[in-house]
């Protein structure tokens, strides 16, 4: 299983293109109505259930931008908020939330042993791989791969995209490796690793 995992993981992440050729300046002019949901520069939403789009990743940010104009990742609160941009645009956009620093989120004390445990070393029983593998021990996430950075990413945010990849109804840019995953955590621990995350730097 652990070959398996390792298997998938580095060959999702050869096929992927590194991408940095964004203009964080161009991309400012255009984020002035990301923040009405997303908070200024991306780093605080208005919501939990919200991600913060701050520092997560200039390839990450990328292709899921790519992938929610498209209609692969398919976001009611982001119909229409795409429509008529770029590849250009949306690499520009990319590279200056990029460019903008993660606020840390704060870990419940009380979920803070699971949530490291599982983070740190996964779930040998249930064939869970340790999250720190793909996105840092400290949750920087790997740029090169596209993995996004999550440490200090809101605990709601983290919460609902771990659901949504385990009943597999979130789409996008190479999901199916958090399908595979997600399919085998439990809500105990899909809360308790949201929260750790949320605390992580």
């Amino acid at each position: 299983m652990k070959k398996l995992i390792a298997g998938v993981v580095l060959g999702v992440g050869l096929s992927m293109t590194a991408y940095g050729q964004g203009d964080p300046a161009a991309g400012e002019a255009q984020a002035a109505a990301c923040a009405a949901c997303h908070g200024p520069a991306g780093t605080a939403p208005i919501m939990d259930a919200y991600p913060k789009l701050s520092g997560l990743g200039e390839t990450y940010l990328y292709n899921q931008l790519i992938a929610i104009r498209d209609g692969d990742r398919p976001i009611p609160e982001m119909i229409g908020q795409l429509d008529g941009k770029s590849d250009e645009d949306l690499s520009n956009l990319a590279a200056y939330f990029n460019a903008q620093e993660m606020p840390l989120g704060q870990a419940d004390p009380e979920l803070a042993e699971l949530g490291a445990a599982l983070y740190m070393g996964g779930n040998l029983a249930s064939g869970v791989p340790a999250c720190a593998a793909c996105h840092n021990p400290q949750g920087k996430g790997n740029e090169p791969a596209g993995y996004p950075h999550l440490g200090g990413q809101t605990a709601g945010y983290l919460a609902k995209q771990l659901r949504d990849y385990r009943d597999a109804s979130r789409g996008g840019y190479k999901s199916q490796i958090m399908v595979d995953i997600a399919s085998r955590l439990t809500d105990d621990e899909i809360e308790a690793l949201s929260s750790y995350i949320s605390g992580l730097h």
